[in-house]
């Protein structure tokens, strides 16, 4: 994976069509250059020597320039428009694969907000330099250069002046793009915030709604937002600074050069057509004088979004897979492929586990076995290490000291996609997509699960009575992250999502504490039944664990008590002291 935007790459893939565009544009360029010298003769020649026999060719001249104009202009835009509509989709993508390739420690020190503003707003302001910006800066720049020779042709000593001026416009925009360089940067940042703040507020309204937070949330978003006026308020006077120097001297070159040109006239240094073409050249040069101001705009926001992306591929993800099976862009198939060659049973040692974050140990030296088709449960006080060591089962996170094996293979040599198809999971913080409820269960196998098997998944995890009385039963649409839901039917479907897999490991973490007891003990029946299949139960409540093999109980990192229920209850330590105060 890179770890570096490399845009040359993108337009190298498209360099054909964009010559194709560079000469399209160039032809273009060159017939608005001799537009000029056909209007001096269609003036010095049929006007004022009265030869009105070259009047019919002159303009059909003009009219094949206008026919030549749109045919060459057309080609570019369009051209160019379609590249960079391409660019920018595979840079997108690219992007979003490069994300969803960085360690889950990198998504702890972001948020959701500037990575959407990565995503869409930045790979934006690639699109505006692939899809017209770039052509911009060669027509600039070639029509510049053509029209100063047009006009040193014509009179050298007139076109001094407007060269003259062509280099101030070009100074003062240079100046300019300095000044934005660093204000777009902090734009984009506080626009990340902005963004992040409204899908923080969206996301959990119905908890700000509950908490009468509307007025807090509101000050919150006034807050950036206001900032964000403000750093647009600036970047608006750095180009209301420096823009109005620009257009004046657009403005005051043609009327200079009618002056100046007159007196040529007059000293008869000039013809008049002559006069009127040069007019004309000054009227092309203008414009790219023009252009300098919004194009030193477009390119500062441009360099500060390359930057920002840049930032994203310098990153490197800590959970390397090095196995030469695994593949960041494998299909399901080839998953599948992967997960049987391994053919896991489930046999889980943590041995000797440390794993530090944040500058303090989460946990400390912590070991336990639990052999294929086992259960083992764990407990403890929130904070404990409890979903630590799921994540660090699943390599979300790396151990900093001892090892995790699986079936007596350290899971740092497995691949990365064998060992997490391993290890279904139903978490404490529940997700499901806008997607079916079918869909949901389907995740990550939608080509390869089976219906009965999502039926029967629904069937094992107690959902199958509410799923059918809905109106389009398992194919009905659920809402973003699952809303309209109560936080019971959430998760059953989770834990349907999870059983459908009948993989080595099962996990649940706290996935039953939003159940009523009848249906948590119905989900444990359905637990006790499934042999083979070793099974992770972590929980608050000694109803959850108390039938396992194995219990644990966790403590500031640290395993303190370890045994069965009846041998963790006769010890009369912390379980002992849970199960008094669930009585």
């Amino acid at each position: 994976m890179e770890n570096k935007l490399n845009l040359a790459k993108y337009f190298k893939r498209y360099a054909t069509l964009y010559l194709i565009a560079v000469f399209s544009m160039a032809f273009s360029t060159w017939l608005d250059m001799i537009a000029p010298i056909i209007v001096q003769h269609i003036v010095d020649d049929v006007l004022v020597a009265h030869n009105i026999d070259l009047l019919k060719g002159l303009l059909l001249g003009i009219l094949g320039i206008g026919l030549g104009r749109c045919v060459f202009q057309y080609t570019k835009e369009f051209i160019c428009d379609w590249c960079g509509s391409k660019i920018a989709s595979e840079v997108r993508i690219n992007l979003f694969q490069k994300i969803q390739s960085l360690s889950a420690n990198f998504f702890d020190g972001i948020n959701s907000g500037e990575l959407m503003s990565r995503v869409k707003d930045d790979v934006d302001r690639i699109w505006d330099v692939a899809a017209f910006m770039g052509i911009l800066i060669a027509e600039v720049v070639l029509r510049a250069v053509i029209t100063t020779f047009y006009m040193f042709n014509l009179n050298w000593k007139l076109a001094i002046i407007p060269t003259l001026f062509m280099f101030v416009a070009g100074f003062i925009a240079i100046r300019m793009e300095k000044k934005l360089d660093d204000v777009f940067g902090a734009i984009a940042q506080e626009n990340s915030e902005l963004n992040n703040t409204a899908a923080e507020n969206l996301a959990g309204v119905r908890t700000v709604k509950a908490f009468a937070r509307e007025d807090f949330e509101i000050k919150k978003f006034h807050k950036h937002n206001q900032k964000y006026y403000e750093l647009n308020i600036t970047q608006s006077k750095i180009f209301v600074h420096y823009n109005p120097m620009v257009q004046a001297i657009t403005r005051l070159l043609p009327a200079v050069m009618l002056i100046l040109g007159g007196l040529f006239v007059i000293k008869e240094e000039m013809t008049v057509g002559q006069l009127i073409a040069f007019i004309q050249y000054v009227g092309n040069i203008v414009w790219p004088m023009e252009m300098l101001g919004w194009l030193t705009n477009g390119l500062s926001s441009a360099k500060a979004s390359i930057k920002r992306l840049n930032k994203i591929y310098e990153q490197t993800p800590q959970i390397n897979d090095e196995s030469a099976l695994a593949s960041q862009n494998a299909d399901e198939q080839i998953n599948t492929a992967l997960f049987n060659q391994f053919d896991l049973n489930g046999a889980i040692s943590f041995e000797n586990v440390t794993y530090e974050a944040g500058g303090r140990k989460i946990l400390d030296n912590v070991s336990f076995d639990i052999k294929a088709g086992q259960t083992l449960g764990i407990m403890g006080a929130t904070g404990s290490g409890k979903t630590t060591i799921i994540n660090l089962l699943k390599r979300m996170y790396d151990v900093t000291g001892g090892s995790i094996k699986l079936d007596g293979i350290d899971i740092r040599n497995l691949p990365l996609n064998t060992l997490r198809r391993s290890i279904a999971c139903v978490m404490q913080d529940v997700f499901l997509f806008s997607d079916t409820i079918e869909g949901n269960i389907r995740l990550g196998e939608k080509e390869t699960m089976s219906k009965p098997t999502v039926m029967q998944a629904l069937e094992k995890a107690q959902a199958l009575g509410f799923v059918n009385e809905m109106k389009d039963a398992e194919n009905t649409v659920i809402g973003e992250r699952g809303v309209g839901l109560s936080g019971g039917q959430k998760q059953r479907i989770t834990i349907a999502r999870a059983l459908a897999r009948n993989t080595p490991v099962l996990v649940l973490d706290d996935s039953t504490s939003a159940l009523d007891t009848e249906t948590e003990q119905d989900i444990q029946q359905v637990l006790e039944g499934l042999h083979g299949m070793t099974k992770i139960i972590i929980g608050h409540r000694i109803s959850s664990v108390r039938k396992a093999d194995k219990i644990i109980v966790l403590d500031g990192g640290h395993i303190v008590e370890e045994g069965t229920h009846e041998e963790l209850l006769a010890k009369g330590g912390l379980y002992k002291e849970t199960y008094d105060s669930q009585r």
